[in-house]
């Protein structure tokens, strides 16, 4: 089993989408959440941030300002993070969503000490709304977190690969994985682990990151047992 207790998952809105790439497909996300509820029923604590690019990409978004497309962007998470929700409380898991903007009649505002004392009870926090702050990643997101309550570890589930190449697998049949890597080496070879920002306060603070296939969402749970799949990013 892994040698941590507290750790922080992060969700892309693509890997909700399934096969339909965008938007919400319910059997995935279910399987998703089975996973989830089999690491958290192995005594893991347990935090999700939740990306939103199955709906919108602020950065992507062309002619409408950079700023305001990061809201909106923003906003697709929180429509993840309660649909991420609503799953899990399905199967019996009891949870919270926190969002870094307001909108306190569907959520909790982020709070890291009420967020930590969720964790502590045994309930998973569920991150929307990213930062709250327009051109910061969800990734970003994940690391800030992450160190804020204070987690062992990032477990980022991939859609499309099943670990860290030096160059995309699906194109590249002869792309070579990664079984671990230092942040260093990700972040001067710019690999395809999160952005510079998210991996530089992850090495700054020492934050290990496990990178595995959610394609197969019990990957996730083999992670949780130790298995030795998937990549680690280390200092």
């Amino acid at each position: 089993m892994l040698n941590y207790k507290r750790i922080v998952l992060k969700l892309s809105g693509e890997a909700l989408a399934g096969e339909a790439h965008n938007g919400l497909d319910d059997a995935t996300v279910d399987r998703i959440c089975a996973a989830i509820k089999g690491v958290h029923d192995m005594g893991f604590e347990i935090a999700i941030v939740v990306g939103g690019g199955n709906f919108w990409r602020g950065r992507s978004s062309g002619s409408i300002e950079r700023a305001q497309s990061d809201h909106m962007g923003m906003l697709g998470t929180v429509i993840n993070a309660l649909r991420v929700q609503a799953s899990l409380e399905a199967i019996g898991v009891e949870t919270r969503v926190q969002t870094a903007i307001q909108m306190q009649e569907v959520a909790e505002p982020y709070i890291r000490r009420r967020a930590m004392r969720h964790i502590e009870k045994g309930r998973i926090v569920i991150f929307a709304a990213g930062t709250g702050l327009p051109y910061f990643s969800t990734d970003t997101t994940a690391a800030l977190r992450a160190c804020e309550i204070d987690a062992d570890c990032i477990l980022i589930g991939k859609k499309g690969t099943d670990g860290v190449y030096d160059k995309d697998p699906n194109r590249f049949q002869d792309a070579v994985k990664f079984d671990h890597l230092t942040y260093d080496e990700v972040l001067q070879r710019r690999l395809a682990v999160m952005d510079s920002t998210a991996t530089s306060l992850a090495m700054e603070n020492n934050m290990p990151i496990i990178v595995f296939g959610i394609d197969e969402p019990e990957n996730m749970v083999r992670v949780a047992k130790g298995e030795s799949i998937g990549t680690i990013i280390t200092g």
